[in-house]
């Protein structure tokens, strides 16, 4: 009879084969000199089954989100997912937490860099274009369209993480405007949301299409910011 999976270890260390569970027991005794902490399980589960739920919006959306399936992706048992998330919402509002932590450590310390604007924006578009390469991306955009006129947490917690990107935008817009190094146009926060979703909308639809993803990122944001871009 198989043993009932606890909620912080994943199904196929418990139901695998005799082999599985034996390598699984070495690594676990091995790391650290001893076995995880109640937290480090904690930990580990929760990482995995906000990396399936981002998997899961990206692919079905929100409505379409089967809890159990997000558990069953991650490894885990539907108890562990109830263990962490007493629900649908709370689940994907934790995913929007996550996915926009992960955006902010692969892009975040671009914004900082507001000695030549233009470029930084430049790096900004042509690096985004790479993270969109990893589907989980598009957890943002698609559940933004989802919720598009709807008052729902969800969808207020995907437009305020976004509000934020469009500011730190229009800052860097406004610091090249200061310069002379961008033109003078729209006012800088309507030029960093056409910014923000303009680049966003053309590499996701360009998801695979490498390299041409980086090529005509750079080329549509200094198009948007009234630039001419390179010749070829």
């Amino acid at each position: 009879m198989a043993t009932a999976a606890p909620d912080d270890v994943p199904i196929a260390f418990v139901n695998g084969g005799g082999g599985q569970m034996r390598a699984t027991t070495t690594s676990v005794a091995t790391s650290s000199q001893g076995r995880l902490t109640q937290a480090e399980r904690r930990a580990r589960t929760r990482a995995a089954l906000l990396e399936a739920g981002a998997l899961g919006i990206s692919r079905y959306g929100y409505a379409n989100l089967v809890l159990e399936r997000v558990a069953k992706e991650a490894g885990y048992t539907r108890g562990a997912l109830y263990h962490q998330f007493a629900n649908k919402e709370e689940l994907v509002l934790a995913v929007v937490d996550w996915v926009e932590k992960s955006w902010q450590d692969k892009l975040g310390h671009l914004f900082t860099d507001e000695s030549d604007p233009v470029a930084t924006l430049v790096e900004i578009a042509r690096s985004y274009a790479v993270y969109c390469r990893d589907e989980m991306s598009r957890v943002m955009i698609t559940l933004r369209a989802e919720f598009e006129g709807h008052d729902h947490p969800v969808g207020r917690a995907v437009q305020e993480a976004l509000n934020r990107v469009v500011d730190n935008n229009a800052r860097l817009i406004i610091a090249g405007r200061n310069s002379g190094a961008i033109p003078p146009g729209p006012p800088p926060r309507e030029l960093a949301l056409a910014f923000v979703g303009g680049i966003g909308g053309l590499v996701i639809h360009l998801a695979g299409q490498e390299p041409y993803d980086v090529q005509l990122a750079e080329r549509a944001a200094l198009g948007l910011l009234g630039l001419v871009p390179p010749t070829d």
